[in-house]
């Protein structure tokens, strides 16, 4: 279901089920999420996550007229997939301040060097950062934003059961892992 303003809570809804909602909300995105080595973190968005965070900034930012929302809706929706890719926002997380510093001076470029591997497939890189520019040349910023195009052999096998593995090529941050079967079964939903 694609995100309108007819599918968005006014304010005064959405502020009676905000509380109540969170846990399922938290609940959802952990199940897409995946983190890879020490520092990285993959959220994998659908409608429900992006639509969520729609609604927040709503809400923080008390966004009631129909220019400021649309305004949100055309920021956000990008970030659902449409089918044939996996998009997802990558955290970069290091609680210690000045560690953090050094952490994002190593890894300029690492949103380009993710990718996904399904068994008997080429290769998936991300393309990243689409929008806009997220480093500079000495850090990269702590939050990227990622798709993964698959081929439509690649979805034939992701839905064929295929072994699917997430990593990161990036020489201060080399990282492998397969994606856990529940969230792999989440992720299968974004080729609907």
């Amino acid at each position: 279901m694609p995100i309108t303003r007819d599918s968005l809570l006014t304010l005064e809804a959405y502020s009676l089920v905000r509380q109540a909602s969170r846990p399922a909300a938290i609940a959802h995105r952990r199940r897409r999420s995946v983190p890879l080595g020490e520092h990285l973190l993959l959220q994998f968005e659908d409608a429900h996550t992006i639509r969520r965070q729609i609604q927040e900034m709503l809400h923080i930012e008390k966004i009631f007229d129909q220019a400021g929302i649309q305004g949100e809706i055309d920021a956000y929706a990008p970030l659902v997939p449409d089918g044939s890719n996996w998009k997802a926002t990558l955290l970069i997380e290091v609680p210690d301040p000045q560690l953090r510093r050094r952490v994002l001076a190593q890894l300029i470029g690492v949103e380009d060097r993710l990718f996904v591997d399904v068994a008997g497939c080429a290769r998936i890189a991300a393309i990243a950062d689409e929008d806009l520019d997220r480093e500079t040349a000495e850090k990269t910023s702590a939050v990227h934003f990622v798709r993964f195009e698959f081929s439509p052999a690649a979805r034939q096998a992701v839905l064929g059961g295929a072994v699917v593995r997430l990593g990161c090529d990036h020489p201060q941050h080399p990282a492998l892992v397969q994606i856990p079967a529940d969230t792999l079964a989440a992720l299968v939903s974004d080729f609907a």
